[in-house]
């Protein structure tokens, strides 16, 4: 692995960070007139005493974070990735052992005290907004993705922070913040997977009020806890009738000491990661929030923000095999030059670096929504704004509505595209990529899991096509966002162009009759609606920049621009033909 500082040395990020942020916007939404700070100055408390108390301020702090992590990551965590996946779990009797190096990073990022980067700050955490959390995510998963996992499920105290009863949050926040307690989210079942409605695992009130909970979940990362820490299980049960579907099911805290870890999965990668099989008899929880709203409210909430997290995960791992592959064909030769000079290879390093960067905007754009839309109305709250002015607020209505969008669009195209830059970065690799000795072999097992698990592809079209159909309407929020974008720059022909193609397959689809036509090319017209919605934004950004680096940018966006536009026709194509499909 390449080990240098991964915040740093990354001249796309930081340039992202550096040029490409709004940081005026972002700042002004999350820290809502650094009230943290005005807190801490009228009364002390120690816990606020990291806030900023400026935009200058505020970004000096994300940076330091980014280049604490980025140091760790590149330099302390790398090197050991390939040892600590060798090495992988041991499972005896319900106990689940973790290799020491692992142990070590996550007691680095600890003592570096930027492990509760997404709790609140009230809390003992370092309330950062979604735009640095999605950067953190990036940087670590980059070094090793179990990492990276390990480290978001001891930062899931937000689901508490948000529906808990304060009595709650005091008892279980502070101590996740201090690393004290890892997460868990138990949602999945044996025979129910994506198809939460109709799960099993059942909880019953007995007559002394206390909540018990009997079933079996599986797939429960860090169920088991992370080495002496245990877990907070948030665990969605069934406390209506077996068959009231979804509002039927509530949600709880389980600790980990109180159910069975009944295994963990052997799996193809992400081999320090426990996929723990959980058991519970008669397991005493506590009901988050109302009761009934397990999945409608909570469970949601808590999966926008998972699949927000994989998409970051992706992006590491992507960015690490694009990185390793650079790297390996700078270095080997074949037929008398560097392979880097071979035009195939260098076709296949040219293609992992422009999506490279496609991937990232999304993510920032994703990011962004949420940060103007959720942490804003969040700050609103903690400030005293009653609820229904918040909601009448229409900057967060309109965030909100791209949230819900951009959320599954980012999980889809970042998870995917990550898949193929492995691949070629395996390819490029030749043999020596198939065996152990180079990290591509681990990178290429760890990556494959992000476009399956917090929600399938398949799964983030379903909830993508929806927005993207009604968006693009002549008053659509998807529409209007469009517009606004790319008033504020001048777009290119082949942005243009694109367009048009999108705006030609949407109104073919929505002319579509048979709903199973509809379904069978929904991926199509998604696919479509992220390669404009990227390229918008990615153009957007060139006015931030000047000179080489703007140049460099721009070259690699119009070769973006061009595979759109061979992969915009290609899908109109297919939407059209199931209007007029060819006789057989």
């Amino acid at each position: 692995m390449l080990e240098n500082n991964y915040f740093i040395e990354n001249e796309d990020l930081k340039q992202y960070f550096e040029s490409l942020i709004d940081w005026e916007e972002v700042v002004e939404a999350f820290e809502q007139g650094f009230s943290d700070k005005k807190e801490y100055e009228k009364t002390g408390k120690e816990e606020l005493s990291l806030a900023p108390g400026s935009k200058e301020e505020a970004i000096e702090f994300y940076r330091s974070v980014l280049e604490s992590a980025g140091e760790i990551a590149g330099k302390e965590v790398a090197p050991f990735a390939q040892k600590m996946d060798a090495e992988g779990l041991i499972y005896e009797k319900g106990k689940v052992t973790f290799p020491k190096e692992m142990i070590n990073a996550v007691n680095q990022v600890k003592e570096a005290g930027i492990l509760p980067y997404s709790i609140g700050r009230k809390h003992g955490g370092l309330g950062l907004p979604c735009t640095v959390q999605a950067m953190l995510m990036e940087i670590f998963s980059r070094a090793d993705g179990s990492l990276a996992i390990a480290l978001g499920c001891m930062n899931l105290a937000e689901t508490i922070e948000r529906f808990g009863s304060e009595e709650m949050v005091q008892a279980y926040v502070p101590k996740m913040a201090a690393g004290e307690l890892c997460g868990a989210m138990a949602l999945t079942e044996p025979n129910y997977g994506s198809d939460l409605p109709n799960l099993q695992t059942k909880a019953i009130k007995g007559g002394d009020g206390v909540w018990r909970i009997t079933g079996a979940k599986r797939f429960i990362t860090h169920g088991c806890g992370f080495d002496d820490k245990p877990s907070i299980i948030l665990t969605l049960a069934r406390t209506g009738s077996p068959t009231s579907g979804a509002r039927g099911l509530s949600f709880f805290i389980v600790k980990s000491e109180d159910v069975e870890i009944a295994g963990i999965e052997k799996k193809m990668g992400l081999h320090c990661s426990p996929t723990c099989e959980v058991v519970y008899e008669n397991t005493p929880g506590i009901l988050i929030g109302e009761e009934g709203y397990g999945l409608v409210k909570y469970s949601m909430a808590m999966m926008n923000g998972a699949r927000l997290s994989i998409a970051g995960q992706a992006m590491g791992i992507g960015a690490a095999a694009y990185y390793e592959a650079k790297k390996y064909a700078d270095e080997r030769e074949q037929f008398g030059k560097k392979i880097r000079n071979i035009p195939a290879v260098k076709k296949m390093l040219d293609l992992m670096d422009r999506e490279v960067i496609a991937m990232r905007s999304i993510l920032q754009e994703a990011s962004r929504s949420i940060d103007l839309y959720h942490w804003k109305s969040e700050k609103m709250k903690e400030s005293g704004v009653d609820e229904r002015e918040i909601k009448k607020d229409e900057a967060i209505k309109k965030w909100e509505k791209l949230a819900n969008l951009f959320t599954p669009l980012s999980k889809y195209y970042i998870t995917e595209q990550a898949n193929k830059i492995a691949f070629d970065a395996l390819q490029i690799h030749g043999g020596a990529g198939y065996t152990y000795d180079y990290d591509i072999s681990r990178i290429y097992r760890d990556v494959r899991i992000t476009n399956i698990y917090e929600g399938t592809t398949q799964l983030q079209v379903v909830a993508a096509i929806g927005g993207i159909v009604t968006g693009l309407g002549s008053k659509g929020i998807l529409r209007q966002y469009l517009d606004e974008e790319m008033s504020s720059f001048s777009p290119s022909r082949e942005l243009l162009e694109n367009r048009k193609k999108l705006e030609e397959s949407h109104s073919i689809y929505t002319s579509l009759e048979n709903g199973t036509s509809k379904d069978e090319v929904a991926f199509e017209l998604v696919e479509s609606a992220t390669r404009i919605i990227i390229g918008v934004i990615l153009e957007r950004g060139l006015k931030k920049l000047d000179g080489d680096p703007k140049n460099e940018r721009a070259a690699l966006i119009h070769s973006y621009n061009l595979d759109s536009s061979a992969l915009l026709e290609y899908n109109k194509i297919r939407i059209e033909n199931k209007k007029s499909p060819a006789l057989v």
